[in-house]
């Protein structure tokens, strides 16, 4: 009997760069699925380790919530070694061709896609602001949402460089994640877990 449908988090250590400046960051990856099957949210940095991390289990996709390098940049790495192909929102394409100019992704996120690995759903939800193409994964059976960079313990992610938008963000952080069940848990992009309920208070209202 296969083990039951989870979330496991691998953390890789690269850079971040745009408009000029590099940073050092750590970023988390998680891995959806159970023993047999798993999907990759954001492939960061190690597609050697993100692939260790698979155990064997056949990838069935390579999601990225938002096409910052530092999130993409062992995607095209990981869907060549295990053939999982790299899911975007079409409105983060100029960003990714940054990194990855000689290859797109495969496929395109929408709002209200509805993927399917070890059985269970994962709803995409477009979350704009961060980059205009970012989008979050939620995990109604597992009680959790996978924000990407769109929302942290402490509130929603950063804007201020190319490709983002404060009021955007915090519109989309109202509209789309703080109407989910308060106990949901939070797994973001960079740094610990949260849940809906104790983000709420670190929300702007208007």
């Amino acid at each position: 009997m296969k083990g039951a449908a989870r979330i496991e988090r691998v953390v890789t250590h690269g850079t971040f760069s745009l408009d000029g400046d590099t940073f050092d960051v750590a970023d988390n990856v998680w891995l959806v699925g159970d023993d047999e099957e798993v999907l990759v949210v954001d492939a960061a940095h190690d597609a050697e380790a993100i692939h260790r991390a698979t155990a064997g289990r056949r990838g069935t996709a390579v999601v990225c919530t938002h096409a910052h390098d530092d999130h993409i940049g062992a995607a095209v790495a990981f869907s060549t070694r295990t053939e999982a192909p790299v899911l975007l929102h079409p409105d983060d394409h100029e960003l990714w061709s940054r990194t990855h100019p000689d290859r797109g992704p495969d496929g395109e996120l929408t709002d209200g896609r509805r993927l399917t690995v070890a059985d269970i759903e994962l709803q995409i939800l477009h979350t704009p602001g961060h980059t205009w193409g970012s989008c979050c994964l939620y995990v109604p059976f597992l009680d959790a949402v996978l924000t990407g960079d769109t929302l942290f313990h402490g509130g929603p992610g950063a804007t201020g460089r190319s490709y983002s938008d404060r009021p955007a963000l915090e519109a989309s952080v109202r509209a789309r994640l703080l109407t989910l069940p308060g106990g949901t848990v939070v797994h973001t992009g960079h740094g610990r877990d949260t849940t809906i309920a104790a983000e709420r208070p670190n929300v702007p209202t208007t």
